[in-house]
């Protein structure tokens, strides 16, 4: 696993093609991606503490790196929360484990979501980074229906080190995103 596809697809590939596509004088001025961030709220763990370690278990499984507990900052007395307390799960993503995740994200795990028609492109945050929700951690094949405990969403973050959400919205497409395309 020493050499991720997608990387030497977009050494390849994609440098060339949007260097001349965005105009720029250099190909390392073309924007690429710095890591990838993935965390699952669980916020019905206050009640049952086995739950982070499931979706620490979960999360570990479908990224292939060991997945951390997320604490809670403050103290919430409605929610039963307290400052401290596990409340949900992160990975962080970079190298080569961060393109085989988006490789496997974008050929395996998307169209296996039901009823799925394309990724918004409203998830840039005008840095440049794109966020997507997950309703479902039964998308990706590592994960056995059989074995889950509960069904559970999470939030994917691309980071790009580009400052133009047109930019990044050029790499993902050339990347293979699936994006809606609106007319």
């Amino acid at each position: 696993m020493n050499n991720a596809r997608l990387r030497n697809i977009y050494t390849d590939k994609i440098v060339p093609v949007l260097k001349e596509k965005l105009q720029y004088k250099s190909r390392m001025q073309v924007p690429k991606i710095k890591k990838i961030s993935i965390n699952q709220g669980l916020g019905a763990s206050v009640n049952d503490k086995k739950l982070i370690q499931y979706g620490i278990d979960e999360l570990s499984l479908i990224t292939g790196q060991k997945a951390v507990a997320t604490k809670a900052k403050t103290s919430i007395s409605n929610f039963k929360l307290r400052e401290g307390m596990p409340i949900g799960v992160k990975v962080t993503l970079r190298g080569n484990i961060m393109y085989e995740f988006l490789d496997r994200l974008i050929s395996v795990a998307l169209p296996r979501v039901r009823d799925f028609r394309g990724l918004n492109d409203r998830g840039f945050d005008g840095n440049g980074n794109y966020t997507l929700g997950v309703k479902e951690q039964i998308i990706f094949p590592e994960i056995s229906i059989d074995k889950i405990n509960k069904v559970t969403g999470m939030n994917i973050t691309i980071v790009i080190d580009s400052n133009s959400d047109k930019d990044s919205f050029e790499l993902l497409k050339a990347f293979g995103m699936p994006f809606i395309s609106r007319n």
